[in-house]
């Protein structure tokens, strides 16, 4: 089913699934991405080197883990978006390998678009939460999104 900006209003709320990161995540962000940083691949660096005392999975690999879970949120998976617009992050703590974790949205903000009446934008207020209850990541994502045809 497809959504659209009238189907959303301002402070609704959901929570995702949840979903654990496992190993073969942080081995496959790292192959994609480059990023073979020690924190992330090395378990005896991270021992002796890290203030965590072992291995965390790459901050950028929980904002696309969000967006993964996201799509799993049934208005989300029929958003019918246009582009994402703006995104204001902060890496609130380490997300570590066996994390179990899911997401508090809400929509804190909606407009329709000054210059194109087919499509609005609307803010997403985001947290990722790991099963000790502690927010790892928060934001805010911006995106335009299309209206119903009129």
């Amino acid at each position: 089913m497809a959504v659209y900006f009238e189907d959303f209003q301002v402070g609704q709320e959901w929570t995702s699934p949840s979903r654990t990161m496992t190993e073969a995540d942080v081995t496959i962000f790292a192959m994609l991405s480059g990023d073979y940083d020690e924190i992330h691949t090395s378990e005896e660096w991270a021992k002796h080197s890290s203030a965590y005392k072992t291995r965390i999975a790459h901050g950028m690999l929980g904002m696309c883990i969000i967006e993964g879970l996201k799509k799993r949120i049934p208005d989300f998976a029929g958003t019918r978006y246009v582009a994402s617009l703006e995104y204001t992050w902060k890496f609130t703590g380490p997300i570590f390998l066996g994390d179990t974790v899911h997401l508090k949205i809400r929509i804190s903000k909606m407009r329709e678009s000054k210059s194109k009446p087919d499509r609005a934008i609307i803010w997403e207020g985001v947290q990722m939460i790991n099963q000790r209850g502690e927010v790892v990541q928060e934001g805010e994502h911006s995106l335009m999104i299309w209206r119903r045809s009129r």
